[in-house]
């Protein structure tokens, strides 16, 4: 039988239940183990699709085109999944299914009310998720992480707790451990850690009906003297159970700090998970899995080069809205033995409007370009900031710096080359300008354009690269010589394909195209420069800690001139 693991955090928001939630997962996986992840947020949206990056941050995307909570990012990253839109659950989803069986009569008459019916409608969710076979083995995974959103006491989050309540008593306790993620805030001018923020939140939890197996108490420092104690004696919890999440080199290092405090055995112990009864294969995976992860982590220590890559994009305030970016260049980085150091660059910043009102952020913006050793333009939507993104496109392809664009970043590189290269001054995307008379950027015809949510190119497609271009192409040779790749997408937009003669006659190459029709650009090259590389999907994605997406290998590599001797060594 499947057991749970309940991730839940008080005190404040943000506070790393994802991290956490993923780390124990990674090492539940050590021991051979299969584990798959559900993330629930208590938003009414039915997904996050809708959200603005700068309120919630990253939309992340699945390969079935769900779009979802950044910590569904942080599972698969950890844990190597893929998962799926049901993986994660709203209070829109249930609020809908509810409904929608209550239109259809299902419920015979009776009245729908929370309890049962909500609370109902999210355990079997829970559960049907839970048994969908794993990959590895074919049978549903041996644990279920759940992260409930949101922070105790909300209102939003009352029916997800009163049914994970009813939860813990339908699987059994052998079944169900509850995680509490805290904060141990350090105040004061001698820096005191403080228990009582921790002490308040699991009252309100046990007041729920919950109590927790294990707190997880995040800090700026290890516990001092005394705090596990305390911690302890007030929340009737054992000491044993308790555990320093102190700020460390990088999140990385989480499975590590929490693995040297016996972590593991607890949570093994209090699922009765008989460690010598897996099978010695399975756990020989487990072992080799641990050791490759702790080497990753331990290439952070390292006193490596640094490589300055500047991102030049639209949501950089929030930087949780370009997580997955950042993580897939790191992940390059301390692949290739070097350390990545992020310039971020509001697009808005490199406009000539700011250079009259703002002269001062016009200056640092562009410094941060042009002292890198790489440029970034990732993806977006709407005009703000989209001329300062073709700027920095004009900029890198002129100085012959490496460049990497990703979905709006291709749509950028396009127009400008188009505008500065090809002689069409007015070039424009008709998501901006559509009546433009030079649309080098079309609406998708089978995209809705009057609804929002769901209805983009979304989700995982093959991208097929050109028999007569591959045997040039950086990217082919990145991918491993595959004639055909997967990646994920989400764009409504895309390169009028009446357009790519003009631009191929002039130099840059559209090396990949969609493998289904063959009539959708991918993946443009230029020629004669060392490095200059867009994609109209997001590789950064399906982008891991021990499996670095290849355009932002290409990209680290070429910023650190390693590229062309990387090449000749495929």
């Amino acid at each position: 039988m499947t057991k749970y693991v309940v991730v839940s955090g008080g005190v404040i928001s943000g506070i790393g239940k994802g991290i956490i939630a993923s780390s124990a997962g990674l090492l539940l996986e050590t021991l051979g183990l299969t584990v798959t992840a559900i993330k629930i947020d208590p938003y009414l949206n039915i997904d996050a699709g809708t959200l603005s990056p700068l309120d919630h941050g990253e939309v992340y995307l699945l390969d079935d085109g769900g779009e979802v909570d950044l910590d569904l990012g942080n599972y698969e990253r950890y844990l190597g999944l893929t998962l799926t839109r049901d993986n994660n659950i709203t209070t829109g989803k249930i609020y809908k299914a509810v409904i929608d069986r209550e239109r259809r009569g299902d419920y015979l008459g009776k009245t729908v009310q929370v309890v049962p019916h909500i609370t109902n409608e999210i355990q079997d969710w829970i559960e049907r998720v839970s048994k969908i076979p794993n990959p590895k083995t074919n049978l549903p995974s041996d644990v279920c992480m759940i992260e409930l959103g949101g922070t105790v006491g909300d209102i939003e989050s009352a029916p997800f707790i009163e049914a994970m309540r009813q939860f813990q008593f339908k699987v059994g306790q052998d079944n169900f451990c509850l995680i509490h993620v805290s904060l141990v805030p350090v105040v004061g001018a001698v820096g005191e850690q403080k228990t009582k923020p921790t002490q308040a939140s699991v009252r309100d939890l046990r007041g729920l009906g919950l109590s927790p197996d294990i707190i997880a108490c995040r800090s700026t420092l290890p516990f001092e003297s005394g705090i596990r104690e305390k911690l302890s004696m007030f929340c009737q919890v054992p000491e044993s159970n308790i555990f320093s999440v102190h700020d460390c080199q990088s999140l990385y290092h989480v499975p590590i700090v929490l693995e040297s405090q016996g972590f593991l055995e607890i949570l093994a112990s209090r699922l009765k998970i008989d460690i010598p009864s897996i099978p010695k294969p399975l756990s020989s995976d487990g072992q080799e899995l641990w050791n490759k992860w702790t080497d990753f982590a331990k290439a952070k220590e390292l006193n490596s080069p640094v490589v300055k890559i500047a991102v030049v994009g639209k949501y950089t305030h929030l930087q949780d809205s370009y997580i997955s970016l950042v993580k897939a260049l790191e992940h390059a980085s301390l692949t290739i033995k070097r350390h990545v150091d992020i310039l971020w660059v509001e697009a808005s910043d490199l406009e000539p409007l700011v250079q009259s009102s703002n002269p001062m952020k016009y200056y640092d913006a562009w410094k941060s370009v042009c002292s890198a050793d790489g440029v970034l333009v990732p993806g977006g939507f709407g005009a703000r900031g989209f001329e300062g993104k073709v700027l920095a496109v004009k900029w890198a392809r002129e100085n012959k710096k490496p460049f990497l664009g990703i979905c709006l970043g291709l749509q950028a590189a396009v127009i400008e080359f188009a505008r500065n290269v090809c002689g069409v001054t007015e070039a424009q995307s008709a998501e901006f300008v559509p009546e433009t008379s030079d649309p080098f950027v079309i609406h998708m015809p089978e995209i809705d354009s009057k609804n929002l949510g769901g209805t983009m190119r979304l989700g995982s497609r093959p991208s097929k690269f050109n028999d007569e271009l591959k045997s040039n192409s950086v990217m082919y040779k990145l991918y491993g010589s595959n004639d055909t790749i997967h990646e994920r997408h989400r764009h409504r937009y895309e390169v009028n394909p009446e357009i790519v003669p003009q631009l191929e006659s002039n130099g840059l190459k559209f090396v990949a195209k969609d493998a289904d029709t063959g009539n959708r650009m991918e993946i443009i090259e230029l020629e004669g420069h060392p490095y200059f590389v867009a994609s109209q999907f997001h590789p950064e994605c399906i982008s891991r800690p021990l499996k670095p997406s290849p355009p932002f290998i290409g990209l680290l590599l070429a910023a650190s001139g390693l590229l062309e001797s990387h090449l000749e060594n495929l």
